[in-house]
């Protein structure tokens, strides 16, 4: 048996929309099981996103402190942010977002993973990029408003944050998703060896 995700489609027989907010709405689905009965199913419809692992030549990744009210905490994040534009490259966007974000360039980018973050409840997909060779942006720095006006900026060793994950205290998702998954990249084939920044994403499709 081949251990990896495939797409599969049940039937739906109504659907509705309940709630729509600004960048997310909510759907209600009416899906056919695989016993014939009919059963509902509410979830938020995301338009996706991208985070980006900036990792410096010190081997610091650069991290972002910043209040995330539904969970009533100020977490520590790596750079992030939606796709705006429906079928957006995401490359464009990631590196939109470490600009923005951090006022950060990268020389040297490519797919680090993706994942579904909730898909129990949302079919929000992140793709997350490994960024490396930062160096400082051109330019006047993005102005902030809101939660990200708060924003705290720090370049903390890789292996630090690996140890905050496994003890409990970190819970970013992209942040814990993007630690251990270059650690895991770093004991296998090596950071080289990982996908293309523009590598197809069934997820999110985009035009390279």
């Amino acid at each position: 048996m081949t251990i990896k995700d495939t797409p599969e489609e049940w039937q739906v027989t109504a659907t509705t929309v309940p709630f729509r907010g600004n960048k997310t709405s909510v759907r209600t689905d009416d899906v056919v099981m695989p016993d014939g009965t009919v059963v509902r199913r509410d979830y938020q419809v995301h338009p996706g996103s991208v985070a980006v692992l900036a990792l410096d030549d010190e081997d610091r990744v650069l991290v972002l402190r910043q209040y995330r009210h539904p969970v009533r905490h100020k977490l520590w994040e790596i750079p992030a942010g939606l796709l705006d534009v429906p079928g957006e490259n995401p490359l464009n966007a990631a590196v939109r977002e470490l600009y923005e974000e951090a006022h950060v360039k990268a020389e040297t980018w490519h797919v680090l993973t993706d994942v579904y973050t909730t898909p129990g409840g949302c079919d929000e997909a992140v793709r997350v990029f490994l960024a490396r060779g930062l160096s400082a942006a051109e330019g006047e720095r993005f102005e902030v408003a809101e939660e990200e006006a708060d924003m705290e900026l720090a370049r903390v060793p890789l292996d630090e944050l690996a140890r905050g994950v496994l003890a409990g205290e970190l819970h970013n998702t992209c942040l814990v998703v993007g630690v251990l998954s270059v650690l895991a990249a770093r004991a296998g084939d090596g950071l080289d060896a990982l996908r293309p920044a523009e590598a197809p994403w069934p997820a999110r499709p985009f035009e390279a």
